[in-house]
């Protein structure tokens, strides 16, 4: 997906979010929106979003001198998830269908986004998007592949691309319903409240699933920023689950084996899917 030019307002928010939540001076903050402004003259809006918020973010990350200024807000994210876990897994043990149930709740963990949202309620946004329709809805195309997946030959596992922490608390109940092995794949390095493996592991996906990283700290999966070894994985993968907004700009020409799973937060997406900004999402690419 490319860059929007409703775009621009964004990047400039996110970069004085992160300076705050760094406890940057107010000099300082003038600086980074000063260097983001420049930055944003020069972009190539055939770059996705998240290619021009990887510089934005290092820029910042560079100018206050701090390795991860959300690393305190993705810790909290993460325990308060984990406080919800057991009533989750109680609504999928009731469930009538639980794949169905897993990957709703997948999808409500996706609203733990400090790109776009910033102020959310966790159990309100499961109990909506428990009983909310799909605006795109591949869910038979999702089951049917699952099914190839844990019939066919060989070795190659599902990659499972993990989005936001503390969203990986509900992408690990998903994980723990599908019928196939998983590998979760995170960021190389601190972008956002993007995943990390410290992150995963905190959540306890490294007892449901191989836990790899990507190589990069680009937000989403910009494939040509990966590790030669992550290409490998995906280039083998049957079946692809992209979480998130991020994956979706970065993936969405990627082909049929990707199934996109997130909330529309923003309208850039909103208009690029053809769906309402408050949508859930399960697409096959």
């Amino acid at each position: 997906m490319k860059t929007y030019l409703d775009c621009y307002p964004c990047f400039l928010r996110q970069a004085l979010a992160a300076a705050r939540l760094a406890e940057a001076s107010e000099p300082q903050q003038k600086v980074i929106l000063d260097r983001v402004l420049d930055l944003l003259k020069h972009i190539d809006l055939a770059s996705t979003p998240p290619e021009i918020g990887d510089q934005v973010h290092r820029l910042v990350r560079q100018e206050i001198e701090s390795g991860d200024p959300y690393r305190a807000v993705k810790e909290i994210s993460t325990r308060r998830a984990l406080a919800l876990y057991p009533r989750l897994k109680a609504l999928l043990a009731e469930a009538d269908d639980p794949l169905e149930m897993a990957a709703r709740l997948s999808i409500a963990g996706n609203i733990i986004d400090f790109g776009p949202v910033q102020k959310y309620d966790l159990w309100d946004t499961v109990e909506r998007v428990l009983a909310q329709p799909f605006s795109v809805d591949d869910r038979a195309a999702f089951r049917e592949s699952l099914d190839r997946v844990g019939k066919g030959a060989g070795t190659a596992p599902l990659l499972y691309l993990a989005d936001n922490a503390g969203e990986t608390v509900f992408d690990r109940l998903l994980i723990e319903t599908l019928p196939v092995p998983v590998v979760y794949v995170v960021k190389g390095g601190p972008v956002l409240n993007d995943a990390t493996r410290e992150d995963a592991k905190a959540a306890g996906l490294d007892r449901v699933a191989t836990i790899v990283d990507n190589g990069t700290n680009a937000m989403g999966t910009v494939l040509n920023r990966c590790s030669d070894d992550f290409r490998h994985l995906y280039n083998g993968a049957k079946m692809v689950i992209a979480k998130g907004q991020a994956n979706y700009e970065t993936l969405s020409d990627e082909g049929s084996k990707v199934f996109f799973l997130l909330q529309v937060k923003c309208p850039v997406i909103a208009r690029d899917a053809g769906v309402p900004v408050g949508s859930i999402i399960l697409k096959q690419g």
